[in-house]
């Protein structure tokens, strides 16, 4: 397990949880041309999920998982596998999220607050015994600076899941994407059910926006995926491209969307992920 972790770090350090960051590369200005001219869809539900089999998650109640081993996977982000049994599934469906918490203080009542973030696990949602989150860590981000403290053996207190989009396959014969920093991770949920799915036929194009080529998270994952499934398109965008740089500069623009991504349609949908710097 350990060789592979470290594999994943180096060849795919990597999944949809609406959070964004204030240094995502998406001007406000082009989510108005998408909703002016593409149908899109993102729900988000905090129902409780009812599940035929034992889950690790539950969703009335905060469960600790014990850190197995962390990994750093780019300048400033770094990987985490969390431990639970192996007899049981972690309990997330394509596409949802858990929810997180660390204690930060405590108030006049002597009662504990908590600091409180939603996650993406970048690994495949029916694997037993283990998650992974791949986190990018700030230097005033009071949830990411938690998770760089942690140690192995350390535990962390998560919840859920919370369902974001219900996908099955096929639901849609193509599917949209725009994402900015560590907001490819819920569409990487997406993208691994589709293409490790024989029968999913769905057609899927990516726009990922970054500060710098070395902020493009999944950067060889993603170019072999791409390399190897006709069905998935991807065109990735910096503000500070380097040299040899062969992509996009600047922020995601409106001919970026038109020629990027499936025009309007019954039969398309556009999804939209990026990452808030939380600092509180």
């Amino acid at each position: 397990m350990a060789t592979f972790f470290r594999r994943l770090a180096k060849a795919a350090p990597i999944a949809l949880g609406v959070q964004a960051n204030s240094n995502s590369r998406i001007p406000f200005g082009i989510f108005a041309a998408i909703s002016g001219g593409i149908s899109s869809y993102y729900y988000l539900s905090s129902q409780n999920l009812v599940y035929p089999h034992p889950k690790a998650l539950n969703p009335d109640k905060w469960i600790e998982f014990k850190l197995e081993d962390k990994l750093q996977a780019s300048h400033n982000s770094q990987l985490f596998r969390f431990s639970f049994d192996p007899n049981l599934k972690l309990g997330l469906d394509v596409a949802s999220c858990l929810i997180t918490r660390a204690p930060k203080e405590q108030d006049a009542e002597g009662k504990t607050k908590y600091i409180i973030r939603p996650y993406t696990p970048i690994s495949d949602p029916d694997s037993k015994g283990y998650f992974d989150l791949l986190i990018k860590v700030y230097p005033e981000g009071k949830m990411s600076q938690h998770f760089s403290s942690l140690k192995p053996g350390d535990v962390l207190e998560v919840k859920g899941p919370i369902e974001k989009l219900r996908y099955s396959p096929n639901m849609k014969k193509h599917i949209g994407m725009i994402a900015g920093g560590t907001g490819i991770t819920p569409m990487l949920q997406i993208i691994d059910a589709i293409l490790k799915n024989p029968d999913d036929n769905t057609q899927v194009s990516l726009l990922y926006a970054n500060i710098s080529p070395d902020d493009i998270l999944l950067k060889k994952k993603l170019d072999v995926l791409a390399a190897t499934h006709p069905n998935l398109k991807i065109f990735c965008t910096v503000d500070n491209p380097t040299e040899d740089w062969q992509g996009g500069t600047g922020y995601i623009s409106k001919d970026m969307v038109v020629k990027g991504l499936p025009s309007p349609s019954d039969d398309t949908i556009i999804l939209v992920s990026f990452f808030f710097c939380h600092k509180n």
